[in-house]
């Protein structure tokens, strides 16, 4: 199901088929550097991500990730959307791309497509999680309109992220 459609991409729900593709995305040394290991190693792993991550949360929240290909030709280049986490008192805007297609203006597209689907489903507060040392997605961020507010820790063991709103 398509969710939103820039002049260059489309954010599309994410399904099981996108199992191989989530598993090259989240083994990327971006995802790993910038977002963490979630541990993905098989296409099962994808699949399970799939079903206890993005496909739950449409369900229960009527949002999620989404994936974000390609106008031209359909390709999968990254994903995109927003987050609901228990540890958050706000949805959260989420996004990755496979590293070969950083720094053409996809993630902004994508995100600035995510936030408006977000005010139309009536989510008055959208926030941001970005690593301290994570500069790109910090100036992203910036350039959405988003502003540092505080600095946050979701659970003991997690690390100490920058939250922007």
């Amino acid at each position: 199901m398509q969710i939103a459609r820039t002049s260059r991409l489309i954010l599309r729900q994410l399904s099981l088929e996108d199992a191989a593709f989530i598993l090259v995305l989240l083994n990327s040394q971006g995802f790993v550097e910038n977002i963490g290991d979630k541990g993905v190693r098989t296409l099962k792993d994808a699949k399970a991500y799939l079903q206890q991550g993005p496909l739950q949360s449409y369900v229960e929240h009527g949002f999620g990730l989404y994936a974000v290909v390609l106008a031209e030709n359909g390709f999968s280049i990254g994903i995109c959307g927003l987050l609901k986490r228990s540890t958050l008192d706000a949805v959260d805007l989420g996004y990755a791309f496979l590293p070969q297609y950083w720094g053409n203006g996809y993630a902004f597209e994508a995100a600035k497509a995510a936030l408006e689907q977000g005010h139309a489903l009536g989510i008055e507060r959208i926030v941001a999680l970005v690593s301290s040392d994570n500069l790109a997605s910090k100036a992203l961020l910036n350039k959405l309109g988003l502003t540092f507010e505080k600095v946050v820790q979701l659970e003991p063991s997690a690390p100490v992220v920058e939250l922007f709103s």
